[in-house]
């Protein structure tokens, strides 16, 4: 069955709560308050996108809004949708065991002004949502700082890895952010926008303000990951360079040797090599064809 969790505002509004993951109460809710099965389906697909619908015949208002998890999964912060809908006095959320700490959040809301409307408490929780970005963006960038100054020290796969975990993080939250961003201004274009109150509009400006600076700050730490990325890219491509240019320069340099050793090895008679220190003028010949070479070599790749 649905949970009311509370009846607020002069206008006695309804609050009621449905879990995604008992079918018989979706379904129990759909009949009871006859919702649009469409939106249904929205508010059951877990991998539905932040999107805005209303209905004008019915008047019902659909949100699809991203709301970060409380936990990691696989070492980085991810995001699942959550959805809210608004029908004449009822304001219903639908939300699953890892989004159900929403639940929370509405309820402090609602005891800090319980006069508030149902569009207003949808405005508040837009906001109150948006807002829990920002530690995780903030905690992104903490992480990335002590990355950084550890991988000065020394590279190593690990920390490089561990900063990749960061890039796929913010992937997963700039997407979120953004989508939540595009919601929100399409939600102005909707017929029922016209017909809020001045304090609701504020309201929902102010959910519009939060969510921009999240996308700043989600465009800023992605950014700056990037170029931190990009930069030890550079840098260990430069050193497998500079290894590469050693390990080559020293195979020419040992190829002379084996060249003149070979040479004067033959079984034939060679001018000025017939005696017992014969091995001292080709050891020095040696050494003076492969010292030339290697300043040669040195100098042109300096």
């Amino acid at each position: 069955m649905e949970t009311i969790k509370a009846v607020f505002s002069d206008q006695n509004i309804t609050w009621v709560s449905v879990d995604l993951e008992r079918p018989a109460s979706v379904l129990e809710v759909k009949e009871k308050y006859r919702l649009d099965e469409e939106f249904i389906k929205y508010a059951l697909d877990k991998n539905e996108r932040a999107r805005v619908e209303y209905d004008p015949l019915t008047e019902t208002l659909l949100v699809v809004y991203n709301l970060p998890l409380q936990e990691k999964e696989d070492n980085y912060f991810v995001t699942s949708p959550v959805t809210f809908m608004i029908q004449k006095n009822h304001f219903f959320t639908f939300t699953s065991a890892t989004t159900n700490y929403l639940e929370s959040m509405i309820e402090k809301i609602i005891s800090n002004d319980p006069d508030l409307s149902q569009f207003s408490l949808l405005f508040e929780t837009i906001f109150a949502i948006s807002d829990r970005f920002i530690p995780l963006i903030e905690e992104v960038n903490d992480e990335r700082n002590r990355l950084n100054k550890d991988i000065k020290q020394k590279v190593s796969n690990k920390k490089l890895l561990a900063l990749s975990d960061l890039s796929v993080g913010l992937v997963y939250l700039s997407t979120a952010i953004r989508q939540n961003s595009v919601l929100l201004a399409s939600l102005k274009a909707l017929k029922f926008y016209r017909n809020l109150t001045a304090e609701e509009k504020e309201q929902f400006e102010d959910a519009i303000i939060e969510a921009n600076q999240a996308v700043a700050m989600i465009q800023l730490a992605s950014d700056v990951l990037k170029q931190l990325s990009d930069t030890y890219n550079n840098l260990l491509n430069n050193n497998l360079n500079d290894t590469m240019k050693v390990l080559t320069l020293w195979s020419i340099i040992l190829t002379v040797p084996a060249i003149i050793t070979g040479y004067f090895g033959m079984n034939i008679a060679i001018p000025y090599i017939d005696g017992s220190d014969s091995w001292i003028k080709i050891i020095g010949l040696c050494v003076l064809l492969s010292g030339w070479i290697f300043l040669f070599i040195w100098r042109r790749i300096k």
